[in-house]
């Protein structure tokens, strides 16, 4: 039997679904969650950031490459890759679903392997981690995509 993974996540939630036929109705198997993802910038970080003296009569502060918000969303992004990666390897899963907020979608499609790309059957740009079963199961199509 084929089985699909329906994951569901923005950069705080990611609730795992399954559906063991392409048009069954999806039964949560888990869910991984990153209260980390709904703090600001201004909670994350206590210190401003630190200055660099120049040749002229001010400083340059230092800018980080990316904002802590977004280092957030980039560690759980490759937290919920490596879950994915982990139990596609032990064959829970065959093919994955993904919906998920539109900045999260696509860091976690950039933290997934190639070999886990693969398998991605239909995703959604869309932030549904609060809705019931039904509801999400009203987003997918009607039959999943066999790969």
């Amino acid at each position: 039997m084929s089985t699909t993974w329906v994951i569901v996540a923005d950069s705080s939630r990611a609730r795992i679904f399954t559906a063991e036929t392409s048009t069954s109705s999806l039964q949560e198997i888990e869910t991984l969650a990153h209260p980390e993802g709904r703090l600001h910038d201004k909670e994350i970080v206590s210190d401003l950031p630190g200055k660099v003296k120049g040749n002229g009569t001010g400083g340059h502060a230092y800018q980080d490459e990316v904002t802590p918000k977004e280092q957030e969303v980039i560690n759980f992004a490759k937290r919920v890759a490596s879950h994915l990666s982990d139990a596609h390897n032990v064959n829970k899963f065959h093919r994955l679903a993904i919906v998920a907020a539109p900045a999260f979608l696509g860091e976690l499609r950039n933290q997934m392997s190639s070999q886990l790309n693969k398998l991605v059957c239909f995703d959604l740009n869309k932030n549904i981690t609060l809705q019931s079963a039904e509801e999400i199961r009203k987003h997918l199509p009607k039959s999943l995509p066999v790969i």
